[in-house]
């Protein structure tokens, strides 16, 4: 009945999550509840939320009704991990530092470490182990899909871990805050929709460190450390590294910057979605071993392989530049991007030239063509001053033929000769008869 239930339990609490993802979005942007990242992207920090609701709405139905109860001290558990999401949202809304939530966080971790099991001392410790996991869980919330993966991936190791101690309260508890956070990440895959923010990443990473102390409460000390150290290593490894490098780097503690885990590997040239993968395997290894040592099939010296292996990262990644210029693909790009500018400009000076050279040989044609016009008329100037002694030599041999030319005789018709000859006779006769 118990896995009937879990089952069900985790199917209803996968499409809730994801609906109320979902249905929370739109309030959030018109609220401002946003988280600006890369290229200011504007992504709502609504995610959170749904993933409280829909845990402690699934956990709470399944331990009222009685079918799936929590056990003893279960009910303490959640409603302090509530009470850290509370805090969250809070952090969201105000702005507040780190030092606000971190207070919080560990005031709420006092009363859910099974002191009896640890003592005092050791119970102080996990007090700190659990504030550092979940400010770890937040730093991870910085990148998109991040903070969901290696949520998922631990919380079924932490219930792998519980189900080996007999816990099956909270065995079920963290199978539902696995499929929680699985519902979120179909809006938190890169690129995110979504975030977790304060509200859902403490409240995460605060819920999976204190069922991790409650899980191994009982073991041997260095055993139960390796346990969760392995289980919850990639959240320290982020948080170590962020500290050192910012002590490296003279920069504050506590002002924000773009040197975690995941901005880092996005230097190296990975993209989202491999940064994502990579670290999500990361986790998963971690978790394994844990999960390993915690259940007696293997030594646990082996936990020092996953030290070992965070000792490496750490020190590799620490030389990554993280407060220069952005990674190598952007760098890249933006030289290309300089070079396409600069390209731009020569052939804008080129062009220059072009236009001037252009100009000079319109002017040289034009100057050209009216050189050659000038030349044209310089040319016809003397063809008209000899034109004009031609003009004035044929004026006078005009005048010189007109006073040599003998008068012109006139030439009768025909015609008129025999009129005038009988008009000549008539005359004469009528003169003699006259006479």
């Amino acid at each position: 009945m118990s896995v009937l239930y879990g089952i069900a339990a985790a199917t209803a609490a996968l499409l809730l999550a994801a609906v109320l993802a979902a249905l929370l979005r739109v309030p959030a942007l018109r609220v401002g509840l946003v988280d600006r990242r890369q290229r200011q992207r504007r992504v709502p920090l609504s995610g959170g939320a749904a993933v409280v609701l829909a845990t402690c709405l699934v956990a709470g139905t399944g331990d009222w009704t009685g079918i799936a109860p929590l056990g003893d001290g279960m009910g303490v558990l959640l409603a302090t991990a509530a009470g850290v999401a509370g805090l969250g949202l809070l952090a969201d809304v105000w702005r507040l530092k780190t030092r606000l939530p971190a207070f919080g966080t560990a005031l709420a971790a006092a009363f859910v470490v099974p002191y009896g099991d640890t003592g005092p001392l050791v119970g102080a410790v996990a007090v700190g182990w659990i504030v550092l996991v979940a400010l770890g869980f937040r730093a991870l919330d910085h990148a998109d899909g991040v903070a969901g993966t290696v949520g998922v991936v631990t919380a079924f190791g932490v219930a792998a871990c519980a189900a080996a101690e007999v816990m099956d309260g909270l065995a079920v508890l963290l199978s539902v805050l696995a499929a929680a956070l699985t519902g979120f990440l179909m809006h938190n895959w890169p690129p995110a929709r979504v975030a977790l923010g304060g509200c859902g990443s403490l409240f995460a990473g605060f819920l999976l460190a204190a069922a991790a102390v409650i899980a191994c409460a009982g073991q041997d000390a260095a055993a139960g450390t390796g346990v969760l150290f392995a289980l919850t290593a990639v959240a320290a490894l982020d948080v170590v590294l962020v500290l050192v490098g910012r002590r490296l780097a003279g920069r504050p503690l506590l002002r924000g910057g773009p040197d975690h885990l995941a901005h880092r590997l996005r230097r190296l040239g990975l993209t989202p979605q491999g940064a994502v993968v990579l670290v999500g395997v990361g986790a998963f290894a971690g978790v394994l071993v844990g999960t390993l040592v915690h259940a007696g099939w293997t030594d646990a010296r082996a936990a020092l392989w996953v030290a070992g292996g965070a000792l490496v990262l750490l020190l590799g990644l620490l030389r990554v530049p993280t407060y220069g210029p952005r990674r190598h693909g952007d760098e890249l790009r933006r030289q290309g991007d300089g070079a396409r500018r600069h390209g731009d400009g020569l052939r804008r000076r080129g062009d220059g030239p072009r236009r001037s050279g252009g100009e000079a040989a319109r002017r040289l044609d034009g100057g050209s063509r009216r050189s050659d016009a000038e030349v044209r008329r310089s040319g016809d100037e003397p063809r008209r001053s000899g034109d004009e002694p031609r003009r004035s030599g044929d004026a006078s041999r005009r005048q010189g033929v007109s006073s040599v030319r003998p008068p012109r005789r006139s030439v009768e018709s025909p015609s008129r000769a025999p009129r005038r000859l009988a008009l000549s006779q008539v005359s004469a006769g009528l003169r003699v008869r006259n006479g």
